[in-house]
């Protein structure tokens, strides 16, 4: 199976439904060392039309994942909430669902991408760095992340 890319507002209630389980499996494995996880879900102007863009993943017609590309500044793009459900991880459909950002990310008139995530996301920093991203200085005050990507879009 090949997954299929919907775009969608955030108020969707299939993406609303992914948002709020990837906030809730991030609340729960977050380091009670670090405070609280903040939960915030993403405006929806920040993710259409020249601001940027959210996508539902389906698999046969069933939401299974999420992931949004925002504009920060006319060449920067911000990759936010990429998640996919355990039924569908081990697959390669996160590193499809990144492309399928950066493409669009392209589209939109970026000449990179930046993101943040937490250490404790292995798989995610993993996917990432194997995805051309370098780690940078933070670019935004996310008291939620621990560790800050960048990457040239071609």
């Amino acid at each position: 199976m090949v997954p299929v890319f919907r775009v969608a507002s955030v108020t969707d209630p299939d993406a609303h439904e992914l948002l709020a389980e990837y906030f809730a499996m991030r609340a729960a494995g977050f380091d009670p060392a670090a405070g609280s996880y903040r939960t915030v879900f993403p405006d929806p102007d920040r993710f259409t039309g020249d601001a940027g863009v959210f996508l539902v993943v389906e698999d046969d017609g069933v939401p299974v994942g999420c992931g949004g590309i925002r504009m920060l500044e006319p060449h920067r793009a911000e990759v936010k909430h990429l998640y996919l459900r355990d039924s569908v991880r081990g697959r390669g459909w996160g590193r499809l669902l990144l492309a399928e950002l950066e493409r669009r990310a392209r589209g939109l008139g970026a000449t990179e991408s930046v993101l943040d995530t937490n250490v404790s996301l292995a798989a995610a920093g993993s996917l990432y760095r194997s995805s051309g991203y370098v780690e940078i200085p933070p670019y935004n005050d996310n008291p939620n992340a621990t560790t800050w990507f960048r990457k040239e879009l071609a």
